[in-house]
């Protein structure tokens, strides 16, 4: 059986992260099957300066957001989960409550009925109570929370650093190998020069405290 993996866009800050992953997953064997809001359309063009049709270039199959009747609707539609990447909190609030009136929150919710792994990367800051009570009880449901944070230890340089290394995170909870993730392996102390101008160590370790 073919891989396939369901990616969602929806209207949240890092469209830039949508963008990655859809590129790392090209160079594997997994089928992708995107769905972008409106919300997601928007964003995308604003941060990334891509078009919704360019962006679409960059999956296997495309879905419109309209239609409820689409393949991933369904449970019986085998596949090996699902990423919404950025998640807004309407997003999240919609799969919170079961309330499918469109294809990315009915995709999810079938992936959450059937017992397959769903991760929201959840964009914003500050979280509400509402926000944390919704992803809280997702939580419990079998979601994977995976806000897009920064990681220091990895010495990013540029947001792309960034971007690489959220996506490859993302990416490991459906065992997909992305070549840019920078993997922590211990606490040694880093060498002066990667400290000073921000550069990857060459070490397998480093200072991950970055300071005194």
């Amino acid at each position: 059986m073919e891989q396939r993996l369901v990616v969602g866009i929806s209207g949240a800050s890092g469209a830039p992260l949508a963008v990655k992953l859809l590129k790392i997953l090209r160079n594997t064997p997994i089928q992708t099957h995107l769905i972008v809001t409106h919300g997601g359309a928007l964003t995308l063009e604003q941060e990334r300066g891509m078009t919704l049709e360019e962006v679409r270039a960059l999956a296997d199959v495309v879905y419109d957001n309209r239609d409820i009747g689409a393949a991933v609707a369904s449970g019986s539609y085998r596949t090996m989960g699902m990423v919404v990447a950025p998640c807004s909190m309407k997003t999240v609030a919609g799969i919170h409550s079961g309330y499918s009136d469109n294809l990315l929150l009915r995709a999810a919710d079938v992936t959450l009925k059937e017992r397959r792994k769903l991760v929201l990367a959840a964009r914003e800051s500050p979280l509400s109570t509402i926000h944390l009570r919704n992803l809280y009880e997702l939580s419990q449901m079998g979601a994977v929370i995976l806000p897009p944070m920064l990681s220091c230890y990895s010495h990013p340089r540029t947001v792309e650093d960034v971007t690489a290394q959220i996506a490859g995170r993302i990416l490991d909870q459906f065992d997909v190998e992305a070549p840019e993730l920078y993997r922590w392996e211990g606490m040694t102390e880093a060498p002066e020069s990667a400290l000073s101008d921000r550069r990857r160590p060459s070490g397998k370790g480093f200072d991950a405290t970055g300071g005194e």
